[in-house]
C-alpha cells in the first residue's frame, strides 16, 4: 500500500497530533536499521564523521585485501561483494555521491586480478568474478559521470589508472565488450 494512492490516509495522518505523530515515527524509524542510520548520520553526525566512516572503510578495504592473494577467485569474489556492498550502504546511509564514487575507485584500483583456480567444482569463478568486476565498474562510471566537473576533474587520475589497469589485463576484451572507455578525458 502506497501512501500516495491513498489521499485520505495522508490527510489523515497530518491531522494527527504531535505527540501522536512522534510515536508513530519513531516506532516506524526503528523498523528500518538503515532509515535509524540515516537519520542518525543526517541529525547528529558533521564533515568530521563522514571522513571518519570513509577512513574507516578503507582500512576494512585495506585489511581485507591483503589477504585477497591467498584466496581462489571464488573467494575473492565473496570478499569483494562484500567490500562493494559496505560502500552501497555507506551511500544509503550518507547520500555522499562523492564518496561513493570514491571509495568504490579506491577498492577496484586496489584489487588484484590473480586468483588460484580452485581445483574442486565445475564452474569457472574467474569469469563470475571478472564479470561482477566490470559491471561495478561500469556502474561507478555512470555515477562518476553525474558529479561535479570539478569532482570528476580531482577522480579522473584514479579512474584512468583503472581504466589502464583493467585494459592492460586478461579484463581487456570483456571490458571492450562491454563498452568501457580506454581513458576518460
Amino acid at each position: 500500500m502506497k501512501l500516495s494512492e491513498h489521499k485520505d490516509l495522508k490527510e489523515a495522518i497530518t491531522s494527527l497530533p504531535v505527540k501522536e505523530k512522534d510515536k508513530l515515527l519513531l516506532r516506524l524509524i526503528a523498523k528500518d536499521k538503515v532509515l535509524t542510520e540515516h537519520l542518525h548520520y543526517k541529525l547528529l553526525e558533521d564533515e568530521t564523521d563522514l571522513n571518519d566512516r570513509k577512513e574507516k572503510i578503507k582500512a576494512d578495504v585495506e585489511e581485507q585485501i591483503s589477504e585477497l592473494h591467498k584466496l581462489n577467485a571464488k573467494e575473492a569474489l565473496v570478499k569483494v561483494r562484500k567490500m562493494i556492498t559496505m560502500v552501497n550502504h555507506f551511500y544509503k546511509v550518507t547520500k555522499d555521491p562523492l564518496g561513493e564514487v570514491e571509495l568504490k575507485l579506491f577498492i577496484l584500483n586496489a584489487i588484484p586480478f590473480d586468483y588460484k583456480k580452485s581445483i574442486f567444482g565445475y564452474r569457472d569463478f574467474m569469469i563470475l568474478f571478472t564479470a561482477f568486476y566490470l559491471k561495478t565498474t561500469v556502474v561507478t562510471l555512470n555515477k562518476f559521470k553525474k558529479l561535479h566537473e570539478d569532482h570528476q576533474f580531482d577522480l579522473s587520475e584514479d579512474f584512468n589508472h583503472l581504466l589502464h589497469k583493467i585494459y592492460s589485463s586478461k579484463f581487456a576484451g570483456a571490458a571492450e565488450a562491454s563498452n568501457l572507455p580506454k581513458k576518460i578525458s
